[in-house]
């Protein structure tokens, strides 16, 4: 995303790698253990490595582990990306990590093919259509929007194709179907506590809270405004804070910044604002520094740990980011998938959750892996940590005395 509540144990420090195939599955908030798995694969799991979705770490260590699984599958895996824009995300880390998740797994460069769509759903439909011609066994799916991506979906299952939802789940897609992401809702929790968190310690008086929201057509946007809706609610209802406002949701930080402005000339009282990520904080924050705001003054959220984000974080304009471990998301996407392509069952250790798909009233068997919420304070530990960003590009320019003092450097 040290913080601004009690931090979970980091899925980086997790146990081992591979488990015994008897231990139990975990649980994720709003969901419920699952180790189903489509009905068309077949299973030999007695000779298949139990990986656990709470064992990958930084180096890539399990992804070794699962050599001869990658040697027993047949056909390419695809991944669709969406774009470059909603989130640097894509460019910056989910397509380096997928690359040396299949490669360490012993993937050839001819078994696997990344591909961004860079915000054309044509184009990720062209693109997943030359994955199935070329023999893809396996598509992972990252949609612009649940239409095209349940489109993509339908015409790979029709092909044989076995299909999983990367990052953003489908809604009405194919029933026999995998999804891989965080936990959303507690993404959203955690940015609901950490604005809760700082707008005490920032001394808000009186706080006037615009909540602004992701795409409303994008299923993980609704999960976050979920998980920080639940927890703002009783603030709302008490009097505590007074919620000016929610208007339409945008991913598009061009469009947040012209809502912000539109909404904080009609409510000039607006003293805080609930951002679902990094990139539409900072179209907000530069408002506000156009406007003269000081820092620690008027509290912003994030999402995504993106290096403008962290740079906001320490120097007092945005209260904290949820951090992804991409690496974490990449990793447990690919071995689901070394699983598909070589026609086995996954194990219920690493298929540890479900998702309600409300467009199908149906659960969908799910990854979930960790997020994590990110101050000044654990910024050092975390991010910093793993390699997510570099302190030659964090603590740039004017943001080096800011490192200084949370001792990152």
């Amino acid at each position: 995303m040290s913080r601004r509540r009690t931090l979970p144990v980091m899925a980086v420090v997790a146990a081992s790698g591979l488990i015994l195939a008897g231990c139990s599955s975990s649980t994720s908030s709003g969901s419920t253990s699952s180790g189903s798995s489509s009905p068309s694969m077949s299973s030999s799991s007695a000779s298949m490595p139990q990986v656990d979705a709470s064992a990958f770490t930084a180096d890539f260590s399990v992804m070794t582990q699962l050599k001869d699984l990658a040697a027993q599958g047949k056909g390419m895996v695809g991944v669709l990306l969406p774009d470059t824009t909603t989130s640097t995300r894509y460019v910056q880390y989910d397509a380096p990590y997928l690359k040396k998740a299949f490669e360490t797994a012993g993937l050839s460069a001819d078994q696997f093919k990344i591909d961004n769509a860079n915000g054309s759903a044509s184009t990720m439909q062209t693109q997943a259509e030359a994955d199935i011609n070329a023999g893809a066994s396996v598509l992972l799916v990252d949609p612009l929007d649940p239409g095209s991506g349940a489109a993509i979906e339908s015409k790979a299952k029709a092909a044989g194709v076995a299909v999983i939802d990367y990052d953003r789940l489908v809604t009405g897609g194919p029933k026999d179907r995998y999804y891989v992401s965080f936990d959303n809702v507690k993404v959203g929790t955690l940015i609901g506590q950490g604005f809760v968190q700082c707008v005490s310690d920032w001394n808000v008086s009186k706080p006037q809270v615009l909540v602004m929201d992701g795409d409303p057509t994008d299923n993980n946007a609704t999960l976050f405004a979920q998980g920080y809706n639940g927890v703002l609610k009783p603030y709302f209802d008490n009097g505590t804070y007074t919620k000016v406002g929610e208007p339409a949701g945008t991913w598009d930080p061009a469009t947040a910044a012209t809502t912000f402005q539109q909404q904080l000339t009609a409510h000039p009282e607006i003293n805080a604002v609930v951002t679902p990520n990094d990139d539409n904080a900072n179209a907000v924050i530069s408002i506000l520094k156009g406007n003269g705001v000081k820092p620690k003054t008027f509290p912003t959220t994030g999402q995504d740990a993106s290096l403008v984000g962290l740079q906001n974080i320490l120097t007092g304009y945005q209260c904290g980011t949820v951090y992804k471990p991409i690496y974490l998301e990449a990793q447990a996407a690919a071995a689901l998938a070394l699983y598909l392509r070589a026609g086995d069952t996954p194990p219920s250790t690493l298929v540890n959750a479900t998702t309600k798909d409300t467009t199908l009233n149906a659960d969908v068997p799910s990854v979930y892996t960790t997020p994590i919420w990110v101050t000044t304070a654990n910024m050092k530990d975390t991010v910093v940590k793993d390699g997510a960003v570099t302190t030659a590009k964090l603590c740039a320019g004017d943001v080096a005395s800011a490192c200084t003092a949370a001792g990152i450097g």
